[in-house]
């Protein structure tokens, strides 16, 4: 346990100082308005926040999941769909009470869960913000919508305001995450944090799903089919079920769709997956012995699975009588 509250005691303030909070580990004196890998400093930025349709059915379900899009990523995929966000530092500054007050926003429209978007990069505040929205009537499930591209150690600090693990596992082969995203770590990072998010929900009584379907407690592990990585997609599962077998759902998904710079560069990745190349990983997972699978049918590859980013949600007003601290005061810095 001293271990465990030693960390807690870094997911404060002081944690933006010298930035340790993903595994770039790149030191950012964030606190002092300066950018991280991830392109954020100490204030987060949100981009959008509303009810979100496109999520896996225990997610979204009918009513929607109550989506919460943080500005900022330490990945750099050259394929990513939300580069507005996550690249291009678009989103709005917020307060944590700000932060707060939109969870239960979106759990007065219906929504069937918190859905926080990329958000470790930012996590002493969005503990803190969950918290308070609890203390102040947050009662709908909290889901960490996440890269995989986590420390385990920042998991393990979160396990207790986050209820739903909703994370990639992207690639198997640390070159062909080192090409697509700079982060030849990146297998051996996602699944360390894989780990560590099956034991903070074992530990809290194990998967949970409501009569209607809704999953109120569990993890699930995405996979984006990337055309011409086939292999590398089988081997993906190969290590999610070594890892953690039924002890998380799967989503395995060909949504897959080239954005501007892969049409450019021309190549596997200027186009879509086939449906061939998406059956050869769907009849592994089968093969594999995945009980829980979710797959996408035919004719998904569209952007309109990513949303308007344009503030929607993003302004409004403060938690009443809610106290600030200094990792959420505004400060003039613009993003990257």
């Amino acid at each position: 346990m001293a271990g465990m509250e030693g960390l807690l005691a870094k997911l404060d303030a002081s944690s933006y100082d010298a930035c340790e909070l993903c595994p770039r580990r790149c030191g950012a004196a964030r606190s002092q308005g300066k950018a991280g890998v991830c392109g954020a400093t100490a204030t987060p930025r949100v981009a959008r926040a509303a009810l979100h349709f496109w999520e896996e059915p225990p997610i979204s379900g009918e009513a929607g999941s109550g989506a919460i899009f943080f500005t900022g990523c330490p990945l750099r995929c050259r394929f990513c769909q939300n580069h507005q966000i996550s690249q291009e530092g678009f989103g709005l500054a917020v307060s944590t009470s700000r932060i707060a007050e939109m969870m239960l926003e979106l759990q007065a429209q219906g929504a069937l869960n918190i859905n926080l978007v990329t958000p470790l990069h930012f996590a002493p505040t969005v503990r803190e913000a969950v918290l308070l929205a609890r203390e102040n009537g947050l009662a709908i499930p909290t889901v960490c919508n996440t890269s995989g591209y986590e420390l385990s150690e920042v998991v393990r600090a979160m396990s207790d305001v986050i209820d739903i693990w909703l994370t990639d596992f992207k690639y198997a082969s640390p070159a062909l995450a080192g090409s697509l995203s700079a982060a030849r770590d990146y297998p051996s990072v996602a699944a360390a944090a894989l780990v560590e998010m099956v034991s903070s929900v074992d530990a809290a009584g194990g998967r949970l799903v409501g009569e209607d379907g809704a999953m109120k407690r569990g993890v699930i592990v995405r996979h984006l089919v990337l055309p011409g990585h086939v292999d590398d997609s089988c081997a993906v599962l190969d290590r999610v079920w070594k890892t953690c077998g039924n002890a998380a759902d799967l989503s395995v998904m060909n949504q897959y769709t080239p954005n501007d710079t892969c049409r450019k560069a021309g190549g596997d990745l200027a186009r879509a997956v086939t449906d061939e190349e998406y059956e050869i990983v769907l009849c592994h997972a089968d093969d594999l012995g995945f009980e829980n699978i979710w797959w996408q049918e035919g004719g998904t590859v569209s952007e309109s699975f990513v949303p308007a980013f344009d503030a929607t949600g993003v302004e409004g007003p403060e938690l009443p009588g809610a106290q600030e601290t200094a990792s959420s005061l505004p400060s003039c810095h613009k993003g990257v």
